[in-house]
């Protein structure tokens, strides 16, 4: 019996002794990593660089440029980070509330004011534990071990959420004196996180951190103030109605109110689109056109429509127009970098033409729309003739609508500008997020399976590509929104469960997928499931699990 193993990385056959670490193998062997290695896919399962081998195995490894990379590496500075606060201020109490610009944004409470002072003594005593190079410690304890350790801890949020948990142990995992339950793989040991640094964002600090296009150095702080604000109403208004966390959600469901609570947020929404409706209304001398732009599956095309109804009860009669017909002819279409015809770039548009188009429009005059006919690839005219009037404002409503370049030729006084977005409020517990990409990921892998037959594996697949064109056309665009609004519903997570998880155990272990599917499998499961009959038919939500009044939708 042999005592050695095979290992194929990239192609390439290793012989190392049985037992060997995947830390030790990654020290031996870079391959073309320049950047940090943080975890490797072990016969296509992740695994962290403490696991051994004892078979022939085929390994990837991850590393920062890596969607995988990133959060494990981020998970394990979280770690640090709340360290670090409870042992410069004893007793505080450490949220971890949601993205802002590069960074992540996260209060400090406790009976002292949050100053760059105080966080310059975390930023410092952070950097002593990276020094330290103390290990990750994993450790799996029964349910009710956990509940102890957190009560002594006094992680009381954490103490709830177990209760949902289907299995009856836990992995938690321990640094030096501290532990705590992440939902997911760490670094092996705090050495491995030498970049970060703390900015004080009032009232709180945000933790920057490396990222998939900076993964050798953090980057200067973007801030977002405007999303900011949208996030801080948000929270408060989730602070309000008691549900702060996953935990909160089900005990509602439980008992009884999850109808109470879908009909209180659908009112909230409903009042935020009325005001925006009343904005435009009390402008309505000025406001001629109306642009709407978000990122994928942020509920754009059912808010435009309830927008659109609400700005009829101001007494206003707004028209929508398409950009997808002011498509240039597809042998117009200019080229990228990589040789490509990039459909989401802006490039894409008659610029020149909807402009003219839009200026006369708002004269008055009568303007023949074109049609793109995606089967020929060109834009025709079908005798689609319009003309409106001071009351019709025109709602345009794509991913480019916040960029200036589009509507080139309008004056800002003529325009009015929304960013929607599914800003996820709701988090599993206080150092558990549910970043917003996730919640809009699984909208959209429900959506296509139902009402386009995109298997989900189609949906991952583009997905890389999807987050890749909001980066580039959407996000940065976003401040300059003239108002904001969250689509996210407290409850839809829980009314989602039952159609995305099928879905997620349909995908094979041997998938490219699979790991991403995994991941989301097991957060989806600490939420108790609500029926959608409460959900009204012009529910953003409705876009998505079907039911909806709007017809275009």
């Amino acid at each position: 019996m042999t005592d050695t193993i095979i290992v194929n990385i990239s192609d390439e056959e290793f012989e190392y002794k049985k037992g060997i670490t995947l830390e030790d193998i990654a020290n031996s062997y870079r391959g073309e990593k320049s950047t940090p290695i943080v975890a490797a896919k072990v016969d296509n399962i992740l695994r962290e660089l403490s696991y051994r081998l004892d078979e022939d195995s085929n390994i990837e490894f991850i590393d920062l440029s890596m969607d995988d990379g990133v959060r494990i590496y981020l998970r394990s500075l979280i770690f640090v980070f709340i360290r670090a606060c409870n042992e410069v201020f004893p007793g505080c109490s450490v949220s971890i509330e949601h993205t802002l610009g590069n960074g992540l944004y996260c209060e400090i409470d406790g009976d002292f004011p949050m100053t760059p002072r105080q966080i310059k003594k975390i930023e410092d005593r952070m950097g002593q534990i990276v020094d330290q190079n103390e290990a990750f410690e994993r450790i799996k304890v029964s349910i009710e071990d956990a509940k102890d350790i957190f009560n002594e801890m006094g992680f009381y949020d954490k103490m709830k959420i177990l209760k949902y948990r289907p299995e009856n142990f836990v992995n938690l995992y321990k640094l030096g004196w501290m532990y705590d339950y992440l939902y997911g793989y760490m670094v092996p040991s705090a050495g491995y996180l030498k970049e970060f640094k703390l900015q004080f964002h009032l009232p709180g600090v945000v933790l920057l951190y490396p990222s998939k296009h900076s993964p050798d150095k953090v980057e200067h702080f973007k801030g977002s103030p405007k999303l900011f604000n949208v996030f801080r109403e948000s929270e408060k208004w989730s602070r309000r109605i008691e549900i702060n966390n996953a935990a909160d959600l089900n005990r509602a469901i439980e008992e009884g109110r999850g109808g109470e609570l879908i009909r209180i947020c659908e009112a909230q929404q409903e009042r935020a689109i009325a005001q925006i409706a009343d904005d435009i209304s009390d402008h309505r001398d000025g406001v001629r056109v109306i642009l709407i732009a978000g990122p994928s599956s942020s509920g754009k095309t059912t808010f435009a429509q309830r927008l659109r109804v609400q700005l009829m009860v101001s007494g206003l009669n707004p028209i929508s127009i398409s950009m997808d017909n002011y498509f240039l002819n597809r042998e117009d279409i200019p080229l990228n970098e990589a040789g490509e015809r990039d459909m989401e770039s802006i490039d894409v548009i008659d610029i020149e033409l909807f402009n003219e188009h839009l200026t006369a429009l708002i004269q008055g005059q009568e303007v023949d729309m074109p049609y793109f006919n995606f089967e020929r690839g060109a834009r025709e005219y079908i005798g689609n003739v319009i003309q409106i009037n001071e009351d019709q404002p025109i709602i345009i409503e794509g991913i480019h609508g916040l960029n200036e370049r589009l509507t080139s030729m309008i004056p800002m006084a003529n325009k009015y500008k929304i960013y929607i977005s599914a800003l996820t409020q709701l988090n599993i517990d206080n150092h558990n997020r549910i970043p917003t990409t996730d919640t809009r990921l699984i909208r959209r892998m429900v959506r296509d399976k139902l009402f386009r037959g995109t298997p989900i594996e189609g949906t991952l697949s583009m997905w890389p590509l999807v987050r890749a064109g909001e980066e580039k056309y959407i996000f940065p665009y976003q401040e300059q929104a003239d108002f904001m609004i969250n689509s996210a519903l407290i409850y839809e997570l829980a009314v989602l469960k039952p159609y995305i998880l099928p879905l997620l155990r349909e995908i094979s272990k041997d998938s490219p997928h699979y790991i991403e599917a995994n991941r989301l499998r097991k957060f989806m499961k600490y939420f108790v499931e609500l029926k959608p009959d409460d959900i009204p038919n012009n529910s953003i939500m409705r876009e998505f699990i079907g039911g909806s009044c709007f017809e275009e939708v």
